[in-house]
């Protein structure tokens, strides 16, 4: 018993604990007999305690072995020996992996709980800032934020946390934070020279969702500022319907300028585009031609192959639009008018959301 007390001494893991570990396997091999319960716990403890210090369970082990070398060097060793020193190794193996265990869940828990608070526009600055250096992380460098499209994700769903794998195998923890906020699985990613392939990284592995990427922006609001510019853009490009699976907000900044003011925007879309409702079959076809107008670069022949019309057909709906609204597309001036409008529209839900009230 005395051997036992040595074991669960708080100096166990190193310089006495090796000793009473030899005497304790010496004892087991005098007598033949079975390592007791308690004796057990006291190994599994000296295990738990190495692996708070830090200590490689290789390395504990080892050092184990060596003295039991020690103890037994010109003893015969028979199987009840050897079984006891198995038993003691497990428990020593056992106790070190639950220690290990839990010290990567409490670190997990952390992580996870300084990523929510980095996308929280509650957060104090100053706590993320000291918290920021435990991780790794320096926020007074420019970060960038991405967020995949899709709802109801969780960091324990199979996908997300295969994503997790694959991304911190890639980079690292220090390179790339992944978090849910509000169902939607978000990237965080240091600015500089490997950010382009650590997002790309990201699409390609959320299973051909759209992915939208705020700019880089430093200091501790950084990132949620970048995050906030991100969620604001993939709402609005999921409501335009616009293509491309991988889109920046740099790319979609006329967006937010003109929706600042809605009043204005309603003025332009009603009264630029109001008398296409008066049209056969409603104003949604023609605002359909001029949507695949634009993004054929206002060649007839590519956004009649888009719409699925003959080049004539195009022509008859282009006519149409010019007499309702007074407006050409094929002049200047008249078609930046005629596509913000169209713009606006799709940002507005106009008409179907109107229809609709």
């Amino acid at each position: 018993m005395a051997a036992v007390a040595e074991a669960a001494d708080p100096g166990a893991a190193t310089g006495s604990g090796v000793q009473a570990w030899g005497r304790l396997l010496e004892d087991v091999a005098r007598s033949g007999r079975r390592l007791r319960r308690e004796e057990l716990e006291s190994l599994r403890q000296c295990g738990d305690r190495a692996a708070e210090d830090g200590r490689a369970l290789a390395e504990l082990i080892d050092e184990r072995l060596a003295e039991i070398g020690r103890v037994w060097a010109g003893q015969p060793v028979d199987g009840a020996s050897m079984a006891a020193l198995r038993a003691a190794v497990a428990a020593l193996a056992a106790g070190h992996g639950r220690a290990y265990r839990q010290r990567l869940q409490r670190e997990e828990a952390g992580r996870r709980e300084f990523v929510a608070d980095l996308l929280s526009s509650r957060s104090d600055l100053g706590r993320l800032a000291e918290h920021a250096e435990r991780f790794g992380l320096n926020l007074a460098c420019a970060h960038v934020v991405a967020v995949a499209d899709g709802d109801g994700y969780d960091l324990e769903d199979p996908l997300v946390r295969g994503v997790e794998r694959q991304l911190l195998g890639r980079f690292g923890e220090q390179d790339v934070l992944l978090a849910v906020k509000h169902g939607r699985l978000v990237c965080i990613v240091p600015g500089g020279p490997g950010e382009a392939a650590a997002v790309k990284a990201f699409a390609e592995l959320t299973e051909g969702r759209r992915v939208v990427v705020g700019r880089p922006h430093s200091g501790p609001g950084g990132v949620v500022h970048s995050y906030e510019e991100a969620r604001a853009a993939l709402e609005q490009a999921n409501r335009l319907r616009l293509p491309g699976r991988l889109l920046h907000s740099a790319d979609l900044l006329v967006l937010p300028v003109l929706l600042r003011d809605r009043d204005a925007l309603e003025e332009l879309v009603h009264g630029v585009l109001g008398p296409l409702r008066e049209a056969r079959g409603g104003a949604q076809p023609l605002l359909e031609t001029l949507a695949a107008y634009a993004d054929s670069r206002y060649v007839s022949a590519e956004a009649a192959r888009r719409l699925g019309l003959s080049v004539r057909a195009l022509s008859y709906r282009l006519e149409r639009i010019i007499r309702l609204t007074g407006l050409d597309p094929d002049d200047a001036l008249q078609r930046y008018t005629l596509e913000t409008a169209a713009f606006g529209a799709r940002l507005l839900g106009w008409p179907d959301q109107e229809d609709g009230a």
